[in-house]
C-alpha cells in the first residue's frame, strides 16, 4: 500500500501531522481540487432543516455518517472532512489544559490470527500478544497509541470555532471533550475538570458534544465507562454547565450487561445523556515478529486496537444497546463506530440498531467512503 497516503500520515509524528496535516485526498479537498468547496454563505438552520435527510442529536444532517474522535486534528482536517462528503466531523478530544502524546510511533498494522482478521474481547490472543508491523493491508487494523494529546484551550477553542463555521448545509462539527487525571487530584476535582471542559467546548458555539469516557491512556481495565455510577455523577455536573446542549458519551466494549445496563440507567436514564457513541477500541498486547514489545517505551506494551478488527465487537455494543432501549423504554441516540470499511458495514450497523454511524480507520485509508456509501444508498 505504498502508493497510497492516508490523511493522517502514519510515517510522521503527531506534532507534523498537527502542523502539516491532512494528506492525500484530504490535502486536495481543501486546496478545491476535484470538490465543491464549501461556499462563504451558509443556508440558515430552517433552510438545512427542509433539505437534510436524518439528524445527529436533533441537528439535521444529509446522512448521519462521518468520522469519530481520533483522526480529525484541528479545523483543516474537519473541513476537509466535510469537503469529502463526511456530514458529521468530530474534533479530536481536547481538554482542560495541554496534553502530550505518546512517543512516536502511534500507529502500527495490527494482524490478529483469526481468519477474517477479528479480534475477540476477553480472548486469550490479546494478553498473549497480536502482531503488529509497519506492512498495512485491507482491510486495514490499527494501533491508536497516542494518549489523547490537546492543545491549550486558548488554542483549541478558536480553532473549534472555525471547524464550527466550516460545516456546509445539513453538516455538523462534534467537539469530543475529556476529563485528565493528574497526580494529586481527588474525585471531586476529577469531575470538576470535566464540567470545566465541557464549558469551554460551549463557548465556541457548539450545537452537541461527546464526552470520552473510554481513553485507552487511562490504563487497561481503568477505563472511566468501567465506572458507571462514576460517570453519572461526571455527566450530571457536565450538564448542569451545558444545560440543554445534547451530550453523548463514548464507550469502550462494556462485557457486563448488568454494567451496561447500569451505564445506560446512571445517564441516559436520569436524563444527563443523550446518547452513546460505541466501540473506542479494544485493548491488546501488541508485538512485533519475534514476540518482542511493538511499540517503544514504559508502559506501551498494550495499545487501543482499531479499524476492521473491532467490527464485530461494535455491531454487538449497538445490538445490545438497541435492546436495553427498547426493552427500558428509554429514548437515546446510538452511533455505531468500529471497523466501519465499506457501505456494507455501515448497513450492519444501521441495521444492528444505530441511528448514525462514523468510521475513523477505514475513513483514514479511503477518503471516498462517504461517498461510496451514499452512492449505495
Amino acid at each position: 500500500m505504498s502508493d497510497f497516503e492516508p490523511f493522517y500520515d502514519v510515517n510522521r509524528t503527531y506534532e507534523d501531522n498537527y502542523a502539516c496535516g491532512p494528506f492525500g485526498a484530504f490535502a486536495a479537498a481543501l486546496e478545491g481540487e476535484g470538490v465543491l468547496p464549501v461556499a462563504d454563505g451558509r443556508s440558515s438552520d430552517s433552510d438545512a432543516s427542509s433539505t437534510a435527510a436524518s439528524t445527529f442529536l436533533g441537528q439535521p444532517v444529509n446522512l448521519a455518517f462521518g468520522i469519530p474522535a481520533g483522526p480529525l486534528l484541528n479545523s483543516r482536517y474537519t473541513t476537509a472532512a466535510f469537503r469529502m462528503g463526511f456530514d458529521l466531523a468530530t474534533y479530536k478530544t481536547v481538554r482542560s489544559r495541554a496534553w502530550g502524546c505518546n512517543p512516536f510511533p502511534n500507529v502500527l498494522a495490527v494482524h490478529p490470527q483469526s481468519a477474517d482478521g477479528s479480534l475477540t474481547p476477553g480472548s486469550a490472543e490479546l494478553d498473549e500478544g497480536v502482531l503488529a508491523d509497519t506492512n498495512y493491508e485491507l482491510p486495514i487494523s490499527i494501533s491508536n497509541s497516542f494518549g489523547v494529546p490537546s492543545q491549550d484551550p486558548d488554542v483549541w477553542q478558536p480553532d473549534m470555532k472555525a471547524a464550527i463555521a466550516a460545516a456546509g448545509p445539513g453538516q455538523v462539527l462534534v467537539p469530543s471533550f475529556q476529563g485528565s487525571r493528574v497526580e494529586g487530584m481527588s474525585e471531586e476535582d476529577y469531575i470538576a475538570d470535566h464540567a470545566t471542559t465541557a464549558r469551554l467546548v460551549k463557548e465556541t458555539g457548539a450545537k452537541l458534544m461527546v464526552m470520552n469516557t473510554s481513553c485507552p491512556n487511562e490504563g487497561h481495565n481503568r477505563l472511566l465507562c468501567h465506572n458507571p455510577l462514576l460517570v453519572g455523577r461526571i455527566t450530571e455536573a457536565v450538564k448542569r454547565e451545558i444545560g440543554d446542549t445534547p451530550l453523548m458519551i463514548k464507550l469502550a466494549f462494556i462485557p457486563s450487561d448488568d454494567d451496561l445496563e447500569l451505564m445506560v440507567r446512571s445517564t441516559a436514564g436520569r436524563g444527563t445523556v443523550q446518547g452513546f457513541s460505541t466501540i473506542n477500541t479494544i485493548s491488546a498486547k501488541l508485538v512485533d515478529k519475534d514476540g518482542n514489545q511493538a511499540l517503544p517505551g514504559a508502559g506501551r506494551d498494550r495499545s487501543g486496537v482499531c479499524g476492521s478488527a473491532i467490527r464485530g465487537a461494535g455491531l454487538e455494543m449497538v445490538r445490545r444497546l438497541a435492546a436495553l432501549r427498547e426493552r427500558l423504554g428509554l429514548d437515546f441516540a446510538i452511533n455505531g463506530v468500529g471497523g466501519v470499511v465499506s457501505p456494507a458495514d455501515y448497513e450492519a450497523y444501521r441495521q444492528a440498531g444505530a441511528d448514525s454511524v462514523m468510521s475513523a480507520t477505514g475513513a483514514m485509508w479511503d477518503a471516498e467512503l462517504a461517498r461510496k456509501i451514499k452512492a449505495s444508498l
